[in-house]
């Protein structure tokens, strides 16, 4: 089966890459070992992503690193002047994340959260490798520290996160990484209940169903562009480079599933786009029940 290769929006996936160099897997392997094709979520009940219930980009960034043996040094918060502090002080690249994508003016992409790679400051300009595409791009420092400040993203309180010091702490093969993620991949489709979540969330064929029903009625505008733009092409990427990786490990009846599933959610991006609120009602519908059939296979 051919694998999708082309662009989307891995920021942090290709951010933790360029950091790793020449040790980084591909990056659909990041991608899956942060855990975010292994669910749903509808946050609040109004807000739909086509990753984990309870999960959210640092939770995933962690989780793929620690698992492909790297460790860093995670810094946040602080005042203004303290982050800018930190930020000269560099002596090498870093992963600045998450910063807030609407304040980053050298970019025409919409709003949200982002994460990029700082290479160095220098006569008050930020030179930046973002992954969305703008490679060497600069920013003034002030531009630069209330993009990162992130005080529009949701899942990070302090600010100013910067992950440093990249040290490889044991050896491990990227299969291997693979291999000893599924239990961890088996409990998100599960539905972890030990972190928090804003009341009302939902999570898997629930929050799926239930986003059915709000296409039904008529979404909102903005969470329809969040969907068109963004979450629906996110998603499919994510459960293709997840199967992928389950044939990689011999788990071909998963595999199957994961590749379905990314069929599927690809085929919502068309009727929603086009206002056909009854197909894509069908097409999401259809993608449910597939959450607790990946999770029988992967348990």
């Amino acid at each position: 089966m051919l694998t999708y290769a082309g662009s989307g929006p891995y920021c942090y996936s290709h951010s933790l890459a360029m950091m790793l160099g020449a040790a980084a897997p591909p990056v659909g392997v990041i991608e899956t070992l942060t855990g975010s094709p292994f669910g749903a979520q509808l946050i609040g009940g109004t807000t739909p992503f086509f990753d984990p219930y309870a999960w959210d980009p640092e939770i995933g960034l962690a989780d793929a690193a620690e698992a492909l043996g790297w460790r860093c040094t995670r810094t946040s918060g602080g005042t203004p002047e303290e982050a800018l502090a930190r930020l000269s002080a560099l002596d090498g690249p870093a992963l600045a994340g998450p910063v807030d994508m609407a304040l980053l003016a050298y970019s025409p992409e919409e709003g949200g959260d982002h994460y990029v790679v700082v290479l160095g400051v220098r006569d008050g300009v930020v030179l930046i490798h973002d992954p969305e595409g703008f490679p060497y791009a600069t920013l003034p420092v002030a531009d630069f520290l209330k993009a990162w400040q992130a005080e529009a993203v949701d899942y990070e309180q302090e600010g100013f996160v910067l992950r440093t010091n990249f040290t490889k702490f044991r050896d491990v093969t990227y299969r291997n990484a693979l291999e000893d993620s599924l239990p961890g991949a088996a409990r998100w489709l599960a539905g972890r209940d030990d972190l928090p979540v804003p009341p009302g969330t939902l999570g898997g064929a629930e929050a799926v169903n239930a986003l059915a029903d709000q296409v039904e009625r008529g979404l909102d505008q903005d969470v329809r562009g969040l969907l068109t733009r963004f979450a629906i092409r996110l998603g499919a990427r994510r459960l293709s480079d997840a199967a992928t990786c389950l044939d990689l490990l011999g788990r071909g009846s998963a595999a199957a599933v994961a590749r379905e599933q990314a069929r599927l959610l690809g085929a919502f991006q068309h009727p929603l786009n086009i206002g056909d609120n009854p197909a894509a009602a069908r097409a999401l519908r259809r993608l449910a029940p597939a959450y607790e059939r990946l999770r029988r296979e992967l348990a």
